[in-house]
């Protein structure tokens, strides 16, 4: 008779748990667009792929205030690699907004080249002004 019981009270505890999640209407596609549409970094993303591309230019800037921080550059030449660097993807998000959202494979070639050029710039300055290791 108790096995009876609990029996019972297990399966009314259960339904009560699961009305919520039966009772749920889905909603529709149109009224939660996906995280990839309009929102940037807002909601979920729904696969993780590491750091997004927006977030290289803050990882840039605090490599540069570190190596200010470490006498390898100046304020100034971290202020002026931090303004280029930002000057770079602003244009890089204006052509990929005059073409529609995607860029040809000479203007992806050509953006590739520019940000080569200026990590490389970025390098030989760390480099010219690095202590000497003795």
């Amino acid at each position: 008779m108790k096995l009876m019981t609990s029996l019972r009270s297990v399966a009314v505890a259960s339904l009560f748990l699961a009305a919520p999640v039966l009772a749920q209407t889905a909603t529709p596609e149109s009224a939660n667009p996906p995280a990839s549409e309009g929102k940037r970094h807002g909601g979920h993303h729904r696969h993780h792929k590491g750091k997004k591309h927006g977030d290289k230019m803050a990882r840039m800037a605090e490599r540069m205030d570190k190596a200010v921080a470490e006498g390898r550059l100046t304020q100034a030449q971290a202020d002026q690699f931090k303004a280029e660097g930002q000057q770079l993807r602003e244009e890089l998000q204006a052509q990929r907004e005059a073409a529609g959202g995607k860029l040809s494979d000479a203007q992806r070639d050509e953006a590739r080249a520019k940000m080569r050029a200026f990590r490389a710039k970025v390098k030989q300055a760390l480099h010219a002004n690095a202590p000497q290791k003795t």
